[in-house]
């Protein structure tokens, strides 16, 4: 799937790597760029036509639907930070709201545009995941459950779409320098470089994309004798 030519609605696009995206997307010769937010006023994006959705929003998501009946490609980005663990105090509070914007948004975006990019030619969907997919600290529990729950929808929706030749990449990478990681003191990837990473990705065909040095470490620790995700041994 290209982009030239492309009609695109990325979520969350008024900041961090959703802007990067829309404006990578805008670069690559998108015909046509959505920019959502809930506040679409807070889009800046020379090019891209705000437009308003909250993502957990069932009347926002059938009249974006509604609005963009010649999508090709639909790129879930929307996502929230709860910070904490699976223990902790407002742990119920916290997976829930994460849920909501991280696992049951992307369902709802991908099972309600599915059928638009069907009779467009298939198109693409693309869903920011994260290394914290696959591992987890004690200030990421319920998010990266989260995030491990959106990877799964991820590799549903592939096999699910593959008869209507929809492209479904999923994207992973680490600590991106965005508002959500700001008090974070690790490496940080920049967003663009991320987006054109994703960009050149879904053009190459692939289905799934390492954007980043710590996604690739994470991932192949799989074969590790003892995987990153299960932490350190016990003493």
């Amino acid at each position: 799937m290209n982009f030239n030519n492309a009609i695109v609605l990325v979520t969350g696009a008024n900041r961090g790597l959703g802007k990067a995206l829309a404006q990578a997307a805008i670069k690559a010769g998108a015909a046509k760029v959505y920019a959502a937010a809930r506040k679409p006023e807070t889009i800046d994006i020379p090019g891209a036509t705000p437009i308003k959705l909250d993502v957990t929003n069932a009347a926002d998501i059938a009249a974006v639907v509604q609005a963009i009946p010649d999508l090709t490609i639909l790129i879930n980005n929307a996502g929230i930070h709860v910070v904490g663990g699976v223990t902790g105090p407002d742990a119920l509070s916290a997976a829930r709201a994460e849920f909501e914007t991280n696992f049951f948004a992307p369902l709802a975006l991908s099972h309600a545009f599915a059928p638009v990019l069907g009779r467009n030619g298939g198109g693409a969907i693309i869903n920011i995941l994260s290394a914290l997919s696959w591992a987890s600290f004690p200030t990421t529990g319920t998010y990266s459950a989260s995030k491990a729950a959106a990877w799964a929808l991820t590799n549903g929706l592939r096999g699910e779409l593959q008869a209507q030749n929809t492209q479904v990449l999923g994207a992973h990478m680490g600590y991106m320098d965005t508002d959500m990681t700001a008090n974070v003191d690790a490496p940080k990837s920049k967003p663009a470089d991320i987006a054109q990473a994703i960009v050149t990705a879904l053009e190459a065909n692939q289905d799934e994309v390492l954007t980043d040095e710590v996604s690739k470490q994470v991932r192949a620790s799989f074969a590790a004798p003892r995987a990153f995700y299960l932490g350190a041994p016990r003493a």
